[in-house]
């Protein structure tokens, strides 16, 4: 499997088609793009082009908001912005709020971020997550397989912590064309015993693989070509990733 990530992408903006500057960006580079090839796109890059800008300065924080922020040292106006895009608080201590996300996942501060983000007319905002990252995904998926004509996939990815490791890791928020979860239940291992338990989040260790070249810092390459990968692709989603709360033996 080749990993290789895309330079030269411009900042992106509100309004600008993703498909066209991958596009462009994949002309510059000697990798050719065949059938089963995946890309893994950064959140950050299609919240941009979604136009996912809230300015603080529009943002009126709740009763609830205030208490959450003197608890965690948060700006108030952020910790509304994590309410209204969560469904639930798990946890709040200082530096973090914990919640389940209204997509289902749970993760610190709704993933609502202000590092690297380009703060439009130099105003104070703050970047939401994709309205729906599959769809996003599947949107992506679309244009690019009509400008290179063969079955692609696709993964929107973010950093994510992990509750019981330090450290964020790459995760796939946003699945198109491709296995979000492989089911191994009932196949043979390599001394014939049936595998009972082992289901494997492929979409998430594409994403941290790719993870790897994009970076945390000023890299700036938020696009990753994957080819060669070891399974086959299907139809698929990052919702197939989401612990049901009734498999969740912590909450």
């Amino acid at each position: 499997m080749t990993l290789t990530a895309l330079p030269g992408l411009p900042a992106v903006r509100a309004g600008d088609d993703l498909a066209s500057l991958i596009v462009q960006a994949v002309q510059r580079m000697p990798c050719a793009v065949s059938a089963g090839d995946v890309f893994v796109i950064a959140q950050k890059i299609v919240s941009k082009a979604e136009n996912r800008w809230v300015r603080l300065d529009d943002v009126q924080a709740s009763a609830r908001a205030h208490d959450l922020a003197k608890r965690s040292g948060k700006d108030p106006r952020v910790v509304e912005l994590i309410l209204s895009e969560s469904t639930a608080v798990v946890r709040c201590v200082p530096g973090v709020i914990i919640v389940e996300h209204r997509l289902g996942l749970v993760m610190a501060n709704a993933g609502i971020d202000a590092s690297n983000v380009d703060e439009p007319e130099d105003q104070e905002a703050v970047l939401l997550l994709p309205v729906n990252p599959d769809q996003s995904a599947a949107a992506l998926k679309q244009a690019l397989e009509q400008r290179f004509g063969c079955a692609l996939g696709i993964i929107i990815n973010d950093s994510f912590g992990r509750a019981w490791r330090l450290g964020t890791i790459g995760t796939a928020i946003g699945v198109a064309g491709l296995p979000g979860l492989e089911d191994l239940r009932g196949q043979p291992d390599r001394t014939g015993r049936m595998l009972r338990h082992s289901e494997v989040a492929l979409a998430d260790e594409l994403a941290a693989a790719a993870s790897l070249l994009m970076g945390q810092a000023a890299e700036g390459l938020p696009v990753v070509h994957a080819t060669g990968l070891p399974f086959a692709l299907r139809e698929g989603s990052a919702q197939e990733l989401i612990r049901p709360v009734r498999a969740d033996l912590f909450r």
